[in-house]
Parts: structure tokens; C-alpha cells; sequence
């Protein structure tokens, strides 16, 4: 029964500290983007096949059309 005038302070503070930490990241802006991190993971910049993924999706029908027509007179010679 003692330990229990012990360990319910020291809960209490405990439980203290762990709320004043959450305000603290609230306040600081550490919840303020959410799914920014959670989309960036899945993607490196700087990988070539992404970044030529990325430029044919944007790029137009014709220009696309013009790519494929020179990457096949590569292919010829």
C-alpha cells in the first residue's frame, strides 16, 4: 500500500509531462502536414525513371509520339 503513495504521484506527473510535450508539438507546427511526408517516402527526386515518368505524363500526345520515333531510330541503327 505504500508504493502506491509513490507510484500514483509519479503517474500523475508523468502523464503530466506527456501533455505539456503534445502542446508543445502542436504549437510548433509539428502536425501541420500530414500527408506530405507520407506521399514523399514513396518517391526519390533524383531517380531517372521517375523523373521520365513524370515529364511523359505531363508531356503532350505529339511531343511523346516524337520520342517514341527517335528512341526507334535508335533502335535501327
Amino acid at each position: 500500500m505504500p508504493a502506491l503513495y509513490i507510484m500514483i504521484p509519479v503517474a500523475v506527473v508523468i502523464v503530466g509531462i506527456c501533455i505539456a510535450i503534445f502542446f508543445w508539438a502542436v504549437n510548433s507546427g509539428q502536425y501541420d502536414d500530414m500527408d506530405g511526408p507520407a506521399h514523399s517516402i514513396l518517391f526519390d527526386d533524383e531517380d531517372p525513371k521517375h523523373q521520365a515518368g513524370i515529364d511523359e505524363a505531363e508531356g503532350s500526345d505529339s511531343h511523346s509520339g516524337q520520342q517514341q520515333g527517335q528512341q526507334q531510330d535508335r533502335r535501327d541503327a
